[in-house]
């Protein structure tokens, strides 16, 4: 992957384009992206000092800071920066800190906040506290190829996972979602998943007209069709993928709206290509539905981003702003949802290449049959 350093240099040149002084950073997505630190309590002081031709190279002035449960892992992941160990890191750092300095607002919250500024109490006229919002998160959405690599491997841990569960009669009549969420995140864990990328969804029969049901006693059942969201982490990547499987013979009903949501997800990941914008992909995979008169039933955006967070920039929805570009990655998953009788969804996770979009999860979309 890119190292740190380089993503630091990047975000100095947009600090200078800000006119920033420096960046407290509290985020702890953000700071493992740009250190490597994967503790639970750590901010980075990034100074915009040494940007231009040079790249933002120069580190004078940059600064980590964790407190003592992290010393020698901090020392470990962060051994190319000046570290402190001290608490709240945020005071510890901004009191090193000079001129206008950015804070991220969608990290801090109205106490964080309050404190910050009784620290500078003392240092009147010596710091100007700024808001700031998704200068990180801006670098963050273009992949570079080893956090493609890490997503692929994360793709592959949950094929392998879905495909050892259905191998071993995991999906069954007679087993309750919650057993069936539990066997497949334990699968994941054993194939070397650091956990699952998000709470596993398993909603059987009338349960699948739920977007994001949590899986509980209810007992799957012949004839049902069974929703599966899931996903795994690996090097800190999620990945995230949707199977809409058929216990047994299905009615006709339910086979005729797997196949419109099989087209519609056709339809979105032959959409995603560089310079679509994400509202003109969802647009592409919605009309499906909707010409089909089940537009009302697609409940949510056609996909987003994923990476060091299962949901991240970009969106793929009516709402979303931007375009694709080459290297982001984002997920794919429309569905149907008719109260009291089920639901269908189908999602891929995927990069956007030049030529359109690769996808990496490698489960068959047809309608599985177990």
């Amino acid at each position: 992957m890119t190292p740190p350093a380089a993503r630091r240099a990047r975000l100095r040149d947009r600090l200078a384009r800000e006119g920033l002084d420096a960046l407290l950073v509290t985020d702890l997505i953000n700071l493992r992206y740009l250190t490597g630190f994967t503790g639970s309590n750590g901010a980075l002081l990034i100074t915009a000092g040494g940007t231009g031709s040079a790249g933002g190279t120069d580190e004078t002035g940059t600064v980590f800071c964790t407190d003592g449960r992290y010393l020698t892992q901090s020392a470990a992941q962060v051994p190319d920066l000046e570290r402190v160990i001290d608490r709240p890191v945020d005071v510890a750092l901004l009191a090193r800190a000079s001129g206008r300095v950015g804070f991220e607002a969608g990290a801090v919250t109205v106490a964080q906040h309050a404190g910050l500024v009784e620290a500078l109490s003392d240092r009147a006229g010596a710091v100007e506290l700024t808001d700031t919002r998704d200068l990180v998160e801006e670098l963050r959405v273009v992949k570079d190829d080893g956090e493609i690599d890490a997503l692929r491997r994360a793709c592959a841990v949950a094929d392998r996972a879905l495909a050892e569960l259905i191998a071993a009669g995991g999906l069954r009549p007679g087993r309750t979602e919650r057993e069936v969420g539990l066997d497949l995140d334990q699968r994941m864990r054993v194939l070397g998943a650091a956990d699952p990328a998000f709470e596993t969804i398993v909603a059987a029969g009338a349960n699948g007209a739920v977007p994001h049901h949590r899986p509980d006693a209810t007992v799957l059942a012949a004839g049902d069709l069974v929703t599966l969201d899931f996903g795994a982490v690996i090097d800190g990547y999620h990945s995230d993928m949707t199977r809409t499987l058929a216990l047994g013979r299905v009615a006709d009903w339910q086979r005729d709206l797997y196949d419109l949501v099989a087209r519609s997800q056709q339809a979105g990941r032959e959409a995603v290509r560089p310079g679509v914008s994400g509202a003109a992909v969802d647009a592409v995979s919605r009309a499906v539905i909707v010409d089909a008169g089940q537009g009302e039933f697609f409940l949510h955006g056609l996909g987003h981003g994923v990476g060091l967070q299962v949901h991240e920039a970009p969106g793929l929805a009516a709402s979303a702003t931007g375009t694709m570009s080459t290297g982001m990655c984002v997920t794919v998953e429309p569905g149907v949802y008719l109260a009291g009788r089920g639901g269908v969804r189908i999602e891929d996770s995927g990069v956007v290449r030049p030529d359109g979009y690769e996808v990496l999860t490698t489960t068959s979309r047809e309608l599985i049959e177990v």
